[in-house]
């Protein structure tokens, strides 16, 4: 028999009271910790894979993702049952002898949905119904101390109470079965602590209620001792004294660290009950002093300071394991959040693990935490017990900030008051949709949202889902708007992206495929196995609490002196915490850059919601680089982000690219086409188009052709004309309508350029601008460019790119379907040049304009996977190979994307008497040297 005896609360190696004595609480696990280390325990199922038979199964777990039964996605409800209705568990055990004069409970962290617990054949309790919520049952009187024990657990995946099944079981997400959180047993002496729950004030106030469990005579005392987590007293004890049950602690501490998300300072609250001078029973919890307070018609307050919150919506999922996590996991989620330069997190839809809060505790987020309820609410009779154990184990994580009673509909008013009950804090409860208690929570509304709600009402507003994601639209598509306008709004407190991760899960009967339920799932940041999406990035940027409003702009003016204008956009943190780093690059042609000059910038003393000055010393000779970088860590060491202006201009770049052949230059005109020649290299314009027709080396085609046509407007051909000039040949075409004019230049080095110009009726709308040519998408295999990079972008998703030397292979990905990231296909920002690898000759282009943007053939885009919403099902200008000045937007799984703000919208042709102009140098065979 396995034994994993740990003291509760209580750890020798941070605890000032020492290793565990028999006065605390003694935790032995019946199962294994998490999903990483489990315990076979002997299990069937009677529906679905592997029915009927008597085998093991480890636990925790999921019983679909160890074989057994059916998957189910949103379906899954009673008017369509899966066959595998119950899975029954065995288990034996056995517990020390010393525990014959203990309180002893089993306690299961979660189990899918209605669970009975019987311990050597008579029943530990009533059926627990609730799936997402940790229960405990007294089995004193049933185990035999010192001898084997016998577990069987049976639990049924739809529950016998209907609004537990509306609530639990008619959610949009994987529904999963099982005991999927781990079983502990937990002892203490008879006369205990039974539960307690504490308002730690970031002011010093500290109040405690501590409930007594046995007999516990009237005139017990109960102290308790904060201390720091390596065990160092601060301030003295506060005591009182057992009254029917229940003490009631209060005191203050002096010069307190308060907790916020921004500075996670954590303290030890130790309690002890003595009977007299005997210590009866002690426990620990981990606190933080922290004030949360929703002010009506104004805002959020964290410790009387008013903030927004900046997050997302997480589901607890793994590929392997379904909703069985670990530790581990949590830290790896709450470490991409905080990457992401997030500082919050709603749990949806439903409580977490209890590590995922510690975690949080650890490493600063506010998180919203939620009764499950996605649409459909619990009746009061079986959501009562619920919120009691949804409050009793988390209250007094300093994170949560919120309680949300269920989600979109998914809420009965009359367990609003229960929160109060159980909780001292009195934290504000929410209805996630709703416009309730002061704050308006609606979701997936438009930009600059409504009359008389949301950006022009009266109410605190924090949507808490908006921008929902789906493939590569969402997320970040469309939050720089969102957020300038959330930062301009005294009333905006914030709000959650939906979702944090695809949820996709390894399916054991389709060989292994990852399963995201069509398009209901795929609508992560990142992705099952926590791929980075490009959203990633651009948040990490937009969400950044250090803001440079230079960054707007790619390049550095030739006036620049060196001076970078800081906005501070912490709410606790001073900018002087912070560390700058500053280096100066030269790109070459390989990927990445060299670092020819760096040093660190003496960060402001700027307050939140301020703006100060630093200073760059760049040396004298500054212009003669390529690229300034300026990176920004936290005074943990953490890379808030990086940022990027190039210095030399896209014609002192293109000077550098060479071409390999040389000599005279021919020019030939037949009746379709002029024909140039210079060494190997052979170039055919049409005559009836001006477009390319044909381009050829050392007798091997290039099928890069017709083009430039423009992606916008018309081109009609109303001359062309070809000459020699110099020890080169030209070809000129002049059009009417959108396409103005295109000038073909051959020398006699090989280098061949194209001169382009096009312009509309002023103001004239359009979906995407620029010129487009043909080329056989199948015969690339990698690209390599400097410019912005490494991810694709979107009219409203540029954030999260920065200058580089970047190089990908090819891939079709479809993001959310398929996670080969960054996505191979689509528009890349601010293109210097770019190198196509392909299976015949090497293909570089080279721009003399800093503005353009290369499109790189059409991203393939999801079929058969259910409904596709068109706002992320784009209509891509034709062509393979664009040189764009306007590029298009994406939108969201429920939004167009001129719904969600300027960046959206379509472009506008400039004014009358502008053009856009541009000239890309075609270079044929081995990558250029620089």
């Amino acid at each position: 028999m396995r034994h994993i005896l740990i003291g509760l609360l209580l750890a020798a190696s941070n605890c000032a009271w020492g290793a565990p004595a028999p006065t605390a609480t003694q935790v032995q696990y019946l199962s294994g910790t998490d999903k990483d280390h489990r315990v076979d325990w002997e299990f069937m199922v009677n529906g679905g894979r592997k029915a009927g038979a008597w085998t093991t199964i480890p636990v925790p777990s999921n019983w679909e993702m160890e074989g057994f039964g059916t998957y189910r996605y949103f379906v899954d409800n009673t008017s369509d049952p899966a066959p595998d209705s119950t899975g029954i568990y065995r288990h034996r055990f056995e517990v020390p002898a010393n525990w014959r004069d203990r309180q002893i409970e089993i306690v299961f962290g979660g189990a899918m949905t209605d669970t009975r617990v019987t311990v050597n054949g008579q029943s530990a309790g009533p059926m627990h119904q609730g799936g997402f919520y940790e229960f405990r049952y007294d089995i004193s009187k049933l185990i035999k101390p010192g001898q084997s024990n016998a577990l069987e657990v049976t639990v049924n995946r739809y529950s016998a109470n209907l609004s537990v099944n509306r609530a639990e079981r008619a959610g949009d997400y994987w529904l999963f079965s099982g005991i999927y959180r781990p079983v502990w047993l937990e002892a203490k002496p008879l006369a205990n602590l039974e539960r307690l729950t504490v308002d730690a004030k970031h002011t010093g106030d500290f109040r405690a209620e501590v409930f007594t469990g046995g007999a516990v005579p009237d005139g017990a005392r109960v102290s308790v001792q904060i201390a720091t987590l390596d065990g160092k007293a601060v301030g003295k004890p506060m005591t009182a004294t057992v009254n029917q049950g229940m003490a009631r602690l209060s005191g203050h501490i002096d010069k307190v660290q308060a907790w916020s998300a921004e500075q996670p300072r954590r303290y030890r609250a130790h309690f002890k009950m003595l009977d007299g001078q005997r210590l009866v029973h002690e426990v620990s919890k981990t606190i933080g002093f922290r004030t949360i307070e929703l002010r009506k018609n104004d805002g959020v307050y964290v410790n009387g300071v008013k903030v927004r919150l900046k997050g997302s919506n997480r589901h607890t999922i793994w590929p392997t394991s379904g909703r069985a996590s670990s530790k581990e996991l949590s830290y790896t989620d709450a470490r991409l959040m905080k990457e992401m330069n997030m500082n919050a997190v709603r749990m949806s839809h439903y409580p977490p693990d209890e590590h995922f809060l510690d975690v949080c505790d650890e490493v600063g987020l506010y998180v919203i935490d939620e009764l499950a309820g996605w649409q459909k609410a619990y009746d009061t009779d079986a959501a009562t017990p619920l919120v009691q154990e949804l409050v009793r184990r988390d209250q007094h994580h300093p994170s949560v900030i919120m309680w949300a009673n269920g989600n979109e509909g998914g809420y009965n008013l009359a367990l609003d008051p229960l929160y109060a009950k159980w909780d001292l804090q009195q934290r504000p409860v929410i209805h996630p949709w709703a416009n309730f208690g002061g704050i308006d929570t609606a979701h997936y509304l438009n930009y600059d949202c409504c009359a008389s709600s949301f950006f022009h009402g009266r109410d605190v507003f924090m949507p808490t889902e908006f921008l929902h994601g789906l493939y590569d639209g969402g997320a970040g598509a469309g939050l720089d708007d969102w957020w300038k306008a959330m930062l301009a709004h005294p009333l905006s407190a914030g709000g959650f992206i939906w979702a944090f991760a695809d949820e996709g899960i390894v399916r054991g009967d389709k060989n292994g495929a990852i399963d995201v339920a069509g398009n209901l799932a795929p609508d992560g940041i990142v992705g099952p196995y926590r791929e980075k999406e490009g959203s990633f990035f651009a948040i990490k940027e937009i969400w950044s609490p250090l803001y440079l409003p230079m960054s707007e702009l790619s390049f550095l003016p030739a006036s620049f002196d060196g001076k970078l204008v800081l906005e501070n956009r912490y709410d606790f943190t001073n900018l002087n915490t912070l560390r700058l780093q500053w280096k100066l690059v030269r790109f070459g042609t390989a990927p990445g850059f060299e670092v020819l000059a760096q040093g660190d910038a003496r960060p402001p003393e700027v307050a939140p919601g301020m703006r100060g000055v630093t200073r760059i010393g760049l040396p004298d000779n500054w212009r003669r680089h390529d690229a300034l970088m300026l990176t920004a860590f936290d005074h943990t060491g953490r890379e808030i982000y990086t940022w990027s202006w190039m210095i030399a201009s896209a014609d002192e770049v293109a000077s550098r690219m060479s071409a390999a052949a040389g000599g005279a230059v021919a020019l030939e005109e037949s009746d379709a086409a002029f024909e140039m020649r210079a060494g190997p290299l052979s170039v055919s314009i049409d005559k009836a188009t001006g477009y390319l027709r044909a381009l050829s080396k050392g007798g091997t085609v290039v099928p890069l052709s017709n083009g430039p046509r423009p992606v916008f407007g018309t081109a009609e051909l109303k001359s062309i004309k070809a000459a020699r000039e110099g020890e080169g040949a030209v070809v000129r075409a002049e059009y009417t309508g959108g396409l103005r004019k295109v000038e073909w230049r051959l020398r006699g080095d090989g280098k061949l350029s194209m001169n382009y110009a096009y312009g509309f009726d002023a103001g004239k709308q359009a979906d995407a601008l620029g010129v487009s040519f043909d080329y056989p998408e199948q015969q690339v295999t990698a690209m390599r460019w400097l410019g912005k990079g490494p991810y694709r972008v979107w009219k409203n998703r540029t954030k999260g790119v920065e200058f580089g030397v970047w190089q990908k292979d090819y891939n079709d990905s479809i993001t959310g379907l398929s996670w080969n990231y960054p996505e191979f296909k689509g528009f890349h920002d601010k293109v210097y040049w770019a190198t196509l690898s392909t299976r015949n000759l090497p293909l570089t282009f080279v721009n003399h304009s800093d503005d353009i943007a290369l499109r790189v053939f059409t991203p393939s885009q999801a079929s058969g996977a259910g409904f596709e919403p068109k706002s992320t099902s784009l209509q891509f200008p034709p062509g393979d190979i664009s040189f764009m000045n306007a590029i298009l937007p994406i939108g969201t799984k429920f939004k167009s994307a001129s719904e969600h703000g300027p960046q959206g919208q379509p472009s506008r042709a400039p004014n009358l008497g502008q053009w856009y102009e541009n000239t890309v140098d075609i270079l044929v065979g081995d990558r250029p040297a620089d």
